[in-house]
């Protein structure tokens, strides 16, 4: 529930929402204070905190005349409470990281996005809209750019097992209509992924998102079909592996394993400690062009060398010098 329920004191149930949203803040609160805020006595306060325990808020009450209540981290998260900047700030923040496949933005992040706007007031969707049309974000990631909608309706027929239509256009330009049962979104740090089961095909079939417009959720449910690799991950890396030829890449970062691995993509597996753990190794099978791979290992910001492919390390000596030449006075 968005925005903060005032002058409701009356109201049980409204003056909890408010109360929560209050403990909510990272701070401890007076008991007189509260009672100030919501209208209402001491005791009345202490009751409505025993009311938020017995709901499962784990609030924690200290002694003293300085002592007050606090909302500590509890086993479980229980529902929370925003008011309107807050959700806003969020939804904002959520659709700017979706239209974009920046890495670490996982699928998780897109069915926050998709919870938090089926709950979202009209007026504050419209203060999300305007304030994003205004903005211009600054983003590192080079994947193409995605209407944060798309991203939305597809998590939502994700999670709740409803059909999707969409209109796709493939690499060739070639323009059709699929009929699909949603799988799992996947990121690969460039680019979205719709990994799900084709009606029309028969099959299973994965999607760039980029290229998916009219995403349409029928309401029509389906049991999930099990998938051939059991992980939309690895089947979208078998997937792209058939499209390009692939080749083994062996690389030594002169840098610990643990400060190389926040760097790279997960497509390039995890690095392993090698010379006392003060250097690693990152062993992976990848496709594409090897360019793209040089180009990546680069942006790392780390002194690296590459043992093979033969192609690969004759790719990073070419950028090297062009880099190098680029760099050149006059």
């Amino acid at each position: 529930m968005c925005g903060i329920l005032e002058h409701m004191t009356t109201d049980t149930p409204a003056r909890l929402l408010t109360l929560l949203s209050l403990l909510q803040t990272p701070r401890e609160w007076p008991g007189g204070e509260l009672a100030d805020r919501l209208g209402v006595s001491r005791r009345t306060v202490r009751r409505d905190i025993d009311r938020l325990r017995e709901l499962g808020y784990p609030v924690q009450a200290t002694m003293g005349a300085d002592g007050g209540y606090r909302l500590v981290a509890g086993k479980a998260m229980p529902p929370l409470v925003l008011d309107d900047e807050e959700a806003v700030a969020i939804a904002v923040g959520l659709r700017a990281g979706a239209g974009h496949a920046v890495e670490g933005l996982d699928e998780a992040s897109v069915r926050a996005l998709a919870k938090l706007e089926q709950v979202l007031p009209s007026r504050l969707r419209h203060r999300v809209t305007t304030l994003q049309s205004a903005t211009t974000p600054l983003t590192s990631g080079d994947g193409p750019s995605i209407a944060p909608e798309t991203l939305t309706v597809m998590a939502s027929t994700v999670a709740g097992h409803e059909r999707l239509r969409f209109a796709y256009r493939a690499a060739d330009g070639t323009a059709t209509r699929r009929s699909t049962e949603p799988y799992r979104l996947v990121s690969t740090g460039r680019r979205w992924y719709l990994v799900a089961y084709d009606l029309d095909r028969d099959d299973w079939r994965t999607f760039r998102v980029d290229r998916v417009s009219e995403p349409f959720a029928t309401g029509a449910r389906f049991a999930p079909r099990e998938l051939p690799t059991g992980d939309a991950a690895e089947y979208l890396r078998r997937s792209m592996q058939r499209r390009h030829e692939s080749y083994e890449i062996t690389v030594v970062f002169h840098a610990p394993a643990e400060a190389v691995a926040p760097l790279l993509p997960h497509w390039m597996g995890t690095p392993e400690p090698v010379d006392g753990c003060a250097s690693c190794v990152v062993r992976a099978t990848v496709s594409g062009p090897v360019e793209w791979t040089a180009a990546r290992l680069a942006t790392t910001g780390l002194e690296f060398r590459v043992r093979e492919p033969a192609e690969l390390v004759e790719c990073v000596r070419e950028l090297g010098a062009r880099l190098g030449r680029a760099a050149e006075p006059g």
